[in-house]
This record gives C-alpha cells, sequence and structure tokens, in this order.
C-alpha cells in the first residue's frame, strides 16, 4: 500500500478552467461565464492552473465568437499577479490541428507569453524526439517555463515494442541528452488508459534520470475510473505534482475532483498542496455560470470500453456533440470499434490531440464509407510521416493507399520544414479585407488555416470581420441559435438498431419514431415524432406531428432529394445533405443554369471536422442555388433545386 514516513506534499494544477471546460463541452463556454469561479479559486489560495492552449485556444473563435487572446488576458486579470497559468501546446501542430512551421510556432510563443502564460507543457503525438527539441527553443526563448511531456497510453492490442515504461523513459533520456533546457517533466495521458503499474514503473524509471530539482508531474482522465489509481501509483514512484479538477466539470472524462485524490491519500503520509474544503465554494461558482449549459451525459460518464478505443476526454466531448449536430450519434458505437484497427494499421501513436483526431475521422470514415475507401487526410499525412516518425512501422498496405488518394509520396525528413508558410498568406488576407496586421491577427488567421480551406471559411477571418459563428452547448431553454440536441448514450459496438416504438392509446407524451418515403428514384429518411391527442394535451389543442429527416442508416449516406412543387411543368427536385443533422456547406461546384448528371458532385458539406460530397440523385437543370460557402444547413433544407 502507498505511504511515505517521512511525509510529501504533492503540487496540485487545477484544471477545471481549460481541461475541463474542454472534456465536459469541448472548450465552447464563454469567459465570462467562468472568470467568477477562477475568481473564487484564487481567493481558496489556489496558484496553479490551466488556462488556454488545446481546445481553449481554437474553441473561442471558432464557436464561441471571442478572441481567445482577450480570453486569456480577462483570465490573467482574474487571477492575478503570483500565479502560474499553464498552457498546453502540441509540438509541431502548436495549438492548431496540422503541422506549422517553425515561425509560426515562434509567434505562438510570443503571443502566449505576452497574454499571461508562465508554463508551456509541450508534447508531442508521435513522441518524436527531434520535433521535442525542435519545439522547445520557442517556449525557452520567450521566457516560459518549458515542461517537457511524454504522451502515454494503453494499446487496444497486444505490443511489447512502444507504450511501455521502458518506452517512456527512453524519450525523455533522448531529449534530456539533447540541447534543451527542460525545467519539468509530464507523464500525460490524454485517454486514461494506461494501467496503474506501467505509471508506477514510468514515474520510478523518470525519477532515477531526472536531476533532483526538475519536478516530475501527471496528467491522466477518469474516462475509465482509473484516474485516482493511476495516480496513487504515479505518486508511489515519485510523482510531485498532479492535475485535478472540481465538480461539475471533473471525473468522467474529466480529471478526478481534489476531493476524490484527497480522500484517497489520508493516511498515506502524502497530502495536496490545495485545501479541499474550499472545493464547494468552487463548485457553487461552477454551477452558477454554467447554469445554461446543456451537460451531455457521455461527457460526464465513466465509459470502460475507453480501454480498446483510447480517446482523450477532450476529444470525446466535441466529437459527441459534432456527431449529435449532424444527426449520426446513431453510429457512435460502430466508430469506437474501429478503433484498435485504425491505430495498429497508422503506427500506435499517441491518442492525444491532433493524433486522436486523426484516429477518430479515420475510423469514422471506415464506417461511413468502408475501409481505407476514404483515407482522412490528418491520418494519411501522419501515417506518411509528415508530423514525425510513429512509434511502430504504420501497415505498408495502408501507406500505399495514403499516398495513392492523398498523392504525397512517403516522408522522413523534418515536419517543421515541409509545413507550409501560413503567416504570409494570413497576411495578404488582412489586408485584402482591411484589417489590423497586428501579430495576434496574423496568427489567428494562420492558426485557423487547413491545407484546401477556402481563405472565405477561415474562423480568424471571421471572427476579425465580425462574421463568427457563434454555437454554444446550451440547454432547449437557453436563447441561443445553432443547438446542439442532448447525446443520448452510446450504442454498443455493431448492436442492432432498436425496434420502432409504438404509441400506445394511453402514451401521455411525444413519441419519436422513422419512417422511410420512397416516390420514384427518390427515398427520404424521415424522423417523426407523434403527440397524442387524448386527455389534457388534446384539451390543451396538441400540435401537429413534427417530421424532421434522420441519418441514412446505410454505411454511407446517400444524396438526399425530394419533389419540390414543379414550375413551368417539369420535376422539381431540392439536393440536401446527406446527413440527418446541421452541416456547413464548404463548397457549391454548379451554378444556376448549368446541367448535371446523376451522381454528380453538385457540392460539399462539412461534419466531424471532414468534408464529404453531396451528388446529384438525378439528371437536371440547376434552376436555384440556395446556399453559399459558410452557410450551415439541416437536412430538410434545400442546398439546390434542379429542374427535369
Amino acid at each position: 500500500m502507498i505511504h511515505s514516513a517521512n511525509g510529501k506534499q504533492i503540487r496540485v494544477m487545477l484544471t477545471a478552467f481549460r481541461d475541463g471546460l474542454q472534456s465536459v463541452f469541448g472548450g465552447k463556454v464563454r469567459t465570462a461565464d467562468v472568470v467568477p469561479a477562477l475568481e473564487v479559486a484564487v481567493a481558496a489560495g489556489i496558484r496553479h492552473f490551466e488556462f488556454g492552449g488545446g481546445a481553449r485556444y481554437q474553441a473561442p473563435y471558432f464557436y464561441v465568437g471571442e478572441d481567445p487572446f482577450e480570453a486569456m488576458d480577462q483570465m490573467r486579470d482574474a487571477a492575478g499577479e503570483g500565479v502560474d497559468l499553464q498552457i498546453l501546446t502540441r509540438s509541431v501542430s502548436g495549438v492548431t490541428l496540422t503541422t506549422q512551421g517553425l515561425p509560426a510556432l515562434e509567434l505562438q510563443a510570443k503571443l502566449m507569453r505576452k497574454h499571461g502564460t508562465t508554463i508551456d507543457r509541450n508534447f508531442d503525438f508521435m513522441n518524436d524526439v527531434d520535433n521535442l527539441v525542435a519545439t522547445a527553443k520557442p517556449i525557452v526563448d520567450a521566457g516560459m517555463h518549458h515542461q517537457l511531456c511524454v504522451a502515454m497510453m494503453g494499446l487496444p492490442y497486444v505490443s511489447d515494442k512502444t507504450h511501455t515504461a521502458a518506452y517512456y523513459v527512453d524519450v525523455v533520456e533522448r531529449v534530456l541528452a539533447r540541447d534543451v533546457r527542460v525545467d519539468s517533466v509530464c507523464m500525460k495521458d490524454a485517454s486514461g488508459t494506461t494501467d496503474p503499474r506501467t505509471c508506477y514503473e514510468t514515474a520510478r524509471g523518470l525519477k532515477a534520470i531526472l536531476p533532483p530539482e526538475i519536478p516530475l508531474w501527471q496528467h491522466t482522465h477518469d474516462t475509465a475510473s482509473m484516474a485516482v489509481a493511476c495516480y496513487m501509483a504515479g505518486i508511489e514512484g515519485g510523482v510531485d505534482g498532479i492535475d485535478l479538477s472540481v465538480r461539475p466539470l471533473a471525473s468522467g472524462t474529466s480529471q478526478p475532483d481534489v476531493r476524490s485524490m484527497w480522500h484517497a491519500l489520508k493516511n498515506t503520509g502524502y497530502a495536496l498542496d490545495i485545501d479541499h474544503t474550499k472545493m464547494n465554494d468552487i463548485e457553487v461558482a461552477l454551477d452558477e455560470g454554467l447554469a445554461e449549459y446543456d451537460f451531455n451525459p457521455i461527457t460526464l460518464a465513466a465509459d470502460a470500453r475507453v480501454v480498446n478505443f483510447p480517446m482523450p476526454g477532450g476529444a470525446i466531448g466535441p466529437n459527441v456533440h459534432m456527431m449529435a449536430k449532424a444527426g449520426i450519434l446513431d453510429r457512435y458505437g460502430d466508430v469506437l470499434a474501429e478503433f484498435p484497427l485504425v491505430v495498429e494499421s497508422g503506427g500506435a501513436w499517441t491518442s492525444v490531440t491532433p493524433g486522436s483526431q486523426q484516429y477518430w475521422l479515420q475510423a469514422f470514415n471506415n464506417v461511413l464509407h468502408g475501409r481505407w475507401k476514404r483515407i482522412d487526410a490528418g491520418y494519411g499525412r501522419a501515417v506518411l510521416g509528415y508530423f514525425g516518425r510513429p512509434p511502430e512501422t504504420p501497415d505498408p498496405e495502408v501507406v500505399k493507399i495514403a499516398s495513392e488518394q492523398l498523392g504525397l509520396e512517403p516522408f522522413d525528413g523534418d515536419p517543421l520544414a515541409a509545413a507550409k508558410d501560413t503567416l504570409t498568406p494570413a497576411r495578404e488576407a488582412l489586408e485584402a479585407n482591411g484589417l489590423p496586421t497586428t501579430d495576434e491577427n496574423v496568427f489567428l488567421v494562420a492558426s485557423a488555416s487547413v491545407p484546401g480551406k477556402r481563405m472565405e471559411l477561415n474562423e480568424g477571418l471571421r471572427l476579425l470581420l465580425g462574421q463568427a459563428r457563434v454555437n454554444l452547448p446550451l440547454k432547449p431553454s437557453a436563447p441561443k441559435p445553432d443547438l446542439a440536441p442532448a447525446a443520448p448514450a452510446p450504442a454498443a459496438p455493431h448492436a442492432s438498431p432498436p425496434a420502432p416504438p409504438t404509441l400506445s392509446p394511453a402514451s401521455s407524451g411525444p413519441v419519436t419514431t422513422t419512417a422511410t418515403v420512397v416516390e420514384g428514384s427518390s427515398k427520404r429518411v424521415f424522423r417523426i415524432t407523434l403527440e397524442p391527442v387524448a386527455g389534457a394535451r388534446a384539451a390543451a389543442g396538441a400540435a401537429q406531428p413534427a417530421v424532421e429527416p434522420a441519418a441514412a442508416t446505410a454505411a454511407e449516406p446517400e444524396p438526399q432529394a425530394q419533389p419540390a412543387p414543379a414550375q413551368g411543368g417539369g420535376e422539381s427536385i431540392a439536393i440536401t445533405s446527406p446527413f440527418g443533422g446541421t452541416v456547413e456547406v464548404v463548397e457549391i461546384k454548379v451554378s444556376e443554369g448549368d446541367r448535371v448528371e446523376q451522381g454528380q458532385v453538385v457540392a460539399a458539406v462539412e461534419a466531424m471536422k471532414a468534408e464529404h460530397e453531396v451528388r446529384s440523385p438525378a439528371a437536371g437543370i440547376v434552376s436555384k442555388v440556395h446556399v453559399k460557402p459558410g452557410d450551415e444547413v439541416a437536412a430538410s433544407e434545400p442546398i439546390i433545386t434542379l429542374e427535369r
């Protein structure tokens, strides 16, 4: 049993204001709603917080309509001086999801320090030592504390090659042997899937090679209900500091609550360096600030299946929200079941952003389109070596497929040198729109740039032009547009779809079912909510049944079409999104008056951070284009109308 005869104080970083927000809400929270709770936490004596980076850099301007640098300033002002505020960065990706050049990472470090950051926790999802060394220099040069991370996870298959204690210790030892300053080291498990024994052996091995002045931290998530056990094992192995949170932004996909860890350490000789009795005050302040938000049960509950699909808590939340919004949450279990294959085939890189997103999107594509029929650009580039060297050798057949589909050759050079310049196009876009080319503005646009994405859809440019889209996970009663529906619990992998519900005469509430309507060659699937007309509801004047499109149950969404009132005697066909929820239109490939053929790609929409083709279900003439790139459309809203 863990015990310290001499006693030891364990340092705590409170993660509620970054990882907690990301894990539970995908980072989509207004800064003003959590600043009062931060002030309460500071008053309670806490002096170390995570407050930025990760999804809490991009989410403010992608989904909340806020400048992330202004959000950081607000939190620094609330924390005051003498408080450590920490960010999370992703090596060659920085605070983005793609590779950045060294000039962009240097600008990033300069801005993070300017806007209140004192500590930068930097990890590489490949655990590529060259990447870790190269990206540490901008952090050190900017005057921040450099915390070196080794990224950990439990493999969803049996292997003794990587993700062992010896492997993790070797990564850190090789970085320490290089010419780079390391101020602290962190064992970072974003998915909460590393077993306690490996945590203990890794901590013990790292403490054996670290100079005594370099503290060792540990980070994990409670997604598989193992976080407290893993922290206990790490502490026994020599860990000096751990990451904890507080309800309602604790446990589940987030970190354990401070009170759980305090209780676990009772009578062990170890103690936390913060006062657990103050947690209720912080919890009350968070409850008040987040009263409008809709807490999704998937992100709050433990899920033992995560040991077979190592997804970080910070990615599960956003992906669940995106699937619900797109109307395809029923495929969640199928995507999870595909994970072991995409992990092993890719080369076993660590499931932490952006690697986790690459795994997720490839598993999603495999389920939606057929295995390896569509290679996600990020996954393909990672397999081909453009993010660094994967820990294990990727499947040669997958490498071949990725190379063919993406038109890229395998790469074994420096990812930083191969990264495209994002700063110059950002400056040019700002100038073209008459916007100031400040460092902050340039970086906002550059860090939202994605290969192949049109500049007018760039979230940084949208924010600066006053066109930011706000998509907060608020309760249905809250006055906010673009709400994602609350997500049901995920289906078990490969589970059969439930039988349609029936509406009994005695039913007292609405019942939802599906119906398929076929007219000629056109087929539409609808979700129908039936309102009972008996009793009190009938007396009150029950509404007519509400009808909305549902997600197709086939492996790949099919083009949707529905007859529209004919003009001039012909038949009108409305082409709509292949998804059952709300998606963004990213490209229109035809113009009014164009002739299109059946199966021709006429538009593209974005769902799950990936583009999907919209094909015409019939031949005809484009009579009306109803939307433009950047518009959001529901499944029932026409994108294009054909006449035939």
